[in-house]
């Protein structure tokens, strides 16, 4: 497996254009297959999980076909079984299950994988779908769902932790073709669910109230091919604005839309970090010295859950106490041991990680556990001292494209060092 290994230090300055979001690019990719007809998707990432939900896609039967960021898919004769070992590896490919059910009225999708933060469970998924009219089995590690037809009604899909995204997702795209109209209640209100109906309404779909807690989708007959540019991924751009405050550098995001990272631009203004809004871009300043500061992660618009890891960074490098409270997922706090490898002092105690900041890092071998951990591990390396070497970064490639080559065109020395 390939590592990177980092020489801290440096103080990072330029500009780095943000990718189309990861969590937006999987479900419309997903929608591609309510329609026979070409749909023509831009602004898609180079990333390992993408490059898995085309395989998915083709395994079902479609055709897929990539030039630089423009991804095509034509979805004409498909079948409602989808590769076993290749949905399995990915938590996202689940997505496919209300797309399939909804045009084939059938479809058998393996229980997903992914990262390894804690129960992530599909029951809402699997509700909202039983709701439509479908009928649900789950046996030998796979999701049978059948409907002779779905028809609309109302559904709520508030969870223990909140709205389910990729729930709203499959929900929202299966309901786009039953009968009658289907009323989501406690949607998840997330900027990549307001991109897939989008791309839906795009398609054809009647969807009103994306955005909000209530979503309204009136069936239709059918859907036809559309174009469609992915939004910028805001957990990338909270990732390098976090970079250029804790290297106390001066970083230009372009293809940002701030209004998707008003939390976290906040929590980086009471830690003193400097950042204007230029259009679709963000200028982002480091502060001399950072500020402590409290953050509990939240359903959209509060603080990001993938965000939790990297603001952990800059709260180590805070003199004084911070709080980090992770309200989203169980299990998000693997990370803390390897920062702490690194000089980070920290300790959790039950939902909530505190930290005491302000002491130096200094580098370290270090082992990513999940995609964000693996962000704020290179975050940490970035400002350390001597070297970092982060192990496992197959992790990174799931949802940050190029981030190393990113990284040196900031001035960082970063070098990817290739697996045995």
């Amino acid at each position: 497996m390939d590592s990177l290994l980092i020489k801290g230090g440096v103080p990072l300055h330029g500009e780095v254009t943000i990718s189309g979001a990861k969590n937006a690019v999987l479900p419309i990719l997903a929608a591609t297959l309510l329609t026979p007809e070409e749909c023509v998707i831009r602004n898609v990432p180079d990333l390992s999980d993408v490059k898995f939900m085309g395989k998915i896609l083709e395994s079902l039967g479609a055709e897929v076909a990539l030039d630089g960021d423009t991804m095509t898919v034509k979805s004409g004769r498909l079948k409602g079984v989808g590769d076993y070992e290749l949905i399995r590896k990915m938590r996202g490919s689940i997505c496919i299950l209300g797309p399939l059910l909804a045009r084939l009225h059938k479809a058998k999708v393996s229980l997903p994988g992914g990262c390894v933060i804690g129960a992530r469970p599909v029951d809402l998924h699997l509700k909202g779908l039983k709701a439509l009219g479908a009928k649900i089995k789950i046996e030998s590690g796979y999701v049978t769902a059948t409907a002779p037809k779905l028809i609309g009604g109302d559904i709520f899909l508030g969870g223990r932790v909140g709205p389910t995204v990729l729930g709203t997702a499959n929900i929202m795209m299966a309901a786009t073709l039953a009968e009658g109209i289907t009323i989501i209640e406690s949607a998840a209100c997330e900027p990549e669910v307001v991109d897939l109906a989008e791309f839906l309404n795009a398609m054809g779909a009647r969807i009103h109230g994306a955005g909000g807690p209530t979503i309204t989708i009136t069936g239709v007959k059918e859907l036809h091919g559309a174009q469609h540019a992915v939004i910028p991924d805001r957990i990338e751009a909270a990732t390098f604005a976090i970079v250029a405050a804790v290297t106390k550098g001066e970083v230009t995001l372009n293809n940002v839309r701030a209004e998707h990272l008003q939390a976290v631009l906040d929590k980086l203004r009471d830690a003193g970090v400097k950042w204007e809004r230029r259009g679709t871009s963000l200028l982002v300043k480091g502060a001399r010295r950072l500020k402590p500061v409290d953050v509990t992660t939240l359903p959209y618009p509060g603080f990001p859950t993938d965000v939790q890891a990297q603001m952990m960074v800059l709260m180590a490098l805070a003199p004084g106490i911070s709080i980090i409270t992770e309200r989203i997922f169980e299990a998000r706090f693997m990370h803390v041991p390897e920062l702490g490898r690194l000089g980070a002092e920290i300790s959790v105690e039950g939902p909530s990680a505190i930290v005491k900041g302000g002491a130096p890092l200094s580098g370290a071998p270090v082992m990513a556990s999940d995609l964000r951990a693996s962000a704020a591990l290179v975050i940490a390396g970035l400002v350390a001292k001597g070297t970092t070497q982060v192990h496992r970064i197959y992790h990174l490639d799931r949802g940050y494209e190029k981030i190393d080559e990113k990284l040196r065109a900031l001035g960082a020395r970063v070098e990817r060092v290739p697996g045995e």
